[in-house]
């Protein structure tokens, strides 16, 4: 029965959120500018208010209170008073009720009404205007939980970055259509866990799955209007709490689960983060949460019209990082992922606007990185930032800090244009290969600093990369014109499916030498969940809203002779990158070191068997590049490792840069099911082909 005092305690400002003691539950929330802030009661069902009670103290800005008597499971919310004042920044309307930030759970979802929104929509003076309707009944609520999981026993991998290989998934994707699971978990937590989905990441060899953002997120009112939906959930709704969609019980134990099964797996779980913006849009968007609480301090708002969002998001609003309380929400948030779910590193979506603080622009010794980098829990994860947003100066590629990993955009671009024929690509596909150096050797970063990938969740998978000339998003609702417009694809003679043998053929042999580029490169390799066995989007190159059979996995595919071909040749390269140490090399190479006389740490070569010049590098025809790593072995012996590339149409016949040894042919792109065999000093590469050798001198 819920408890039903005349008044609060007094409680404590800390921590934030709901806490349960054991005998009753503090309430703490932050707001500078709040006149009063109440909780309100709400029944099991979430369609009653039962009681209100304002907090009855503030201090250092955090309003709290205490209630004796109860328990886990109590549906509540807020409401706040104080200046209905836009044009100075506060949005202030109690008629609105608004989630807990720091809400661990949500009971209920979103029903989007106009009496969501602070203001009257359709009034003459905008958002200048108020609304006085109560917005409880279109609202989740939050959730009083008590958090306890044994994690006895439990060993987070902590695979080193040099060792590290990334596979991105959705959650909802990767299992709603795997017949091996249950329907009632299929597309669930519950089933990220699944022995078949366990027994596939570990016979490809990767060692880590990246999930699409898991913090509850909203449907979109406009998706919803056209019959679409957020798929992919980049509009985070509550910091704290897994979106209730991917919890086959209820109950969060099944995330918790999930992870513990999958360290003992070996594999680490990194979670895509979303905290540049949340799902309250801009000024003409609802009121839910953070703009009731005390929007001046929350979000970054124009200076001399605090009326606007700032929009560097392309969201509507942007999280105000200059602000501590903001920082600590954030901090708190990530650390809760990492100790009550103990997952292992975090995505930063549209990292650059966490690195903005007011109007000072992107700056690698912001606040927000700081933080995390001498925190105790979280400066020991792996951390990546996806370096770009579409605000003044939003392209930083190569300019965070030390601890940071980024995507390298520039690597997935180069790598499809040289595969694709482009001219012109030679000098950027080795610096590509060689980790980047030119973006990310600076303040003792390593290549790992480099996470290398062929596509992602946002744009074409690599099936689709070589099928389509071009973008086929007409699903989406937006006449096709969402999306990337230029993809640097190919599609080899057929815009989509077709039978032509040859133009499988080659489909399939520049897939692979993609592949191939991407595992034996210097930096961190991110595979795209599918592309192992050529999964399609059908040219859909912004599957954000399509929760259906575009965006999931079709493991009949996987089960194919091709889909099974595919992921055979992926994990063989994968096993490659294991057992070689030259594919990722601890530190940059850049030829000035000599292993032995006349061979260089790393060189590049042509067909010919000749070292590049100067002229060679600026010659935009040259589609023939060698590149040999050299060490010694621990018993003294030269090492050599080469990756012979034709990005030309014909074959060619490269002459092997061997130094006097004989290179074994350990991966072919053109002969994917060829054992590894001895070479003569020359080679035929079929165009479009890849070849890995290695060569290593005899025993005295």
């Amino acid at each position: 029965m819920t408890p039903s005092p005349e008044r609060l305690d007094a409680g404590s400002p800390y921590p934030l959120g709901a806490t349960f003691d054991g005998l009753g539950v503090n309430f703490a929330v932050f707001s500078a500018n709040a006149e009063r802030i109440d909780l309100c009661l709400f029944d099991p069902s979430g369609r009653k208010e039962l009681a209100r009670y304002p907090l009855p103290e503030c201090t250092d800005e955090v309003w709290h209170g205490y209630l004796p008597d109860a328990r886990p499971g109590q549906l509540y919310g807020f409401r706040a008073y104080g200046a209905y004042a836009p044009e100075q920044g506060h949005r202030f309307n109690p008629n609105k009720l608004l989630l807990d930030p720091y809400a661990r759970r949500l009971a209920g979802q979103l029903r989007w009404t106009d009496a969501l929104h602070g203001y009257h929509v359709g009034s003459p003076r905008a958002d200048l205007s108020f609304d006085r309707r109560d917005s409880a009944p279109a609202m989740p609520k939050s959730v009083v939980t008590a958090d306890a999981f044994d994690w006895e026993g439990d060993r987070r991998p902590n695979t080193p970055w040099s060792e590290t290989v990334i596979y991105e998934a959705h959650v909802k994707g990767l299992t709603a259509l795997l017949e091996e699971v249950g329907p009632k978990d299929r597309g669930t937590f519950a089933a990220l866990s699944h022995p078949k989905v366990i027994d596939h990441l570990k016979r490809l060899g990767v060692t880590a799955l990246e999930l699409l953002p898991v913090h509850a997120f909203t449907q979109d009112r406009f998706l919803q209007e056209r019959g679409l939906s957020n798929y992919w959930g980049y509009n985070t709704l509550a910091f704290f709490a897994p979106e209730a969609r991917y919890l086959a019980s209820g109950s969060h134990d099944e995330f918790r689960l999930a992870v513990r099964r999958l360290h003992a797996s070996g594999i680490e779980v990194i979670l895509d983060v979303v905290y540049n913006h949340t799902a309250e849009g801009s000024e003409m968007g609802p009121t839910l949460s953070l703009r009731g609480l005390d929007n001046a301090t929350y979000y970054r708002l124009v200076a001399d019209n605090p009326r606007h969002c700032i929009n560097d998001t392309g969201t509507g609003n942007s999280l105000n990082m200059a602000s501590a309380r903001v920082i600590q929400m954030v901090a708190d948030s990530l650390r809760y992922w990492a100790q009550s779910f103990r997952v292992d590193g975090f995505r930063f979506d549209l990292g650059v606007t966490l690195g903005r603080e007011g109007d000072a622009g992107f700056s690698p010794g912001a606040a927000f990185f700081d933080v995390l980098r001498q925190d105790p829990v979280l400066g020991r994860l792996k951390l990546i930032s996806e370096p770009w947003d579409i605000g003044p100066g939003g392209y930083q590629l190569g300019h965070h800090p030390p601890s940071f990993a980024e995507w390298n955009d520039k690597f997935r671009d180069t790598t499809r244009r040289f595969w694709r024929g482009d001219a012109g690509q030679r000098a950027d596909l080795a610096a590509r290969l060689s980790g980047s150096g030119d973006l990310f050797d600076r303040r003792a970063r390593r290549p790992w600093a480099s996470i290398n990938m062929l596509t992602a969740h946002d744009g074409m998978t690599l099936q689709d990369v070589v099928s389509y000339d071009g973008r086929h998003n007409e699903a989406n609702g937006e006449n096709g014109q969402d999306g990337h417009s230029e993809n640097y694809s190919r599609n080899w003679g057929a815009e989509g499916p077709t039978e032509d043998d040859a133009i499988l053929a080659q489909r399939g042999r520049v897939q692979r030498s993609m592949l191939t580029t991407l595992m034996t490169a210097l930096g961190t390799p991110m595979l795209l969940g599918g592309d192992e066995f050529g999964r399609t989007q059908q040219g859909n190159n912004n599957a954000y809203c399509q929760d259906n059979a575009i965006s999931w996995f079709d493991w009949t595919k996987a089960a194919s002779p091709q889909g099974q071909a595919l992921a055979a040749f992926t994990a063989r390269l994968i096993a490659l990158r294991k057992a070689h140490p030259l594919l990722r090399a601890g530190a940059f190479l850049y030829g000035q070191e000599e292993i032995a006389p006349g061979v260089l740490d790393i060189d590049w070569f042509d067909e010919r068997g000749e070292r590049l010049s100067q002229g060679d590098w600026q010659n935009p025809e040259g589609r023939a590049l060698v590149m040999r790593r050299a060490r010694r072995l621990s018993d003294g012996r030269l090492e050599l490792l080469a990756l012979a590339l034709n990005g030309a149409a014909e074959t060619l016949t490269f002459a092997l840069p061997s130094e006097g040894l004989t290179f074994e042919r350990l991966v072919d792109s053109a002969e994917p099911d060829a054992a590894p065999e001895q070479v003569g000093q020359t080679l035929d590469l079929a165009g479009g082909g890849a070849v890995v050798l290695r060569a290593v001198e005899s025993a005295a």
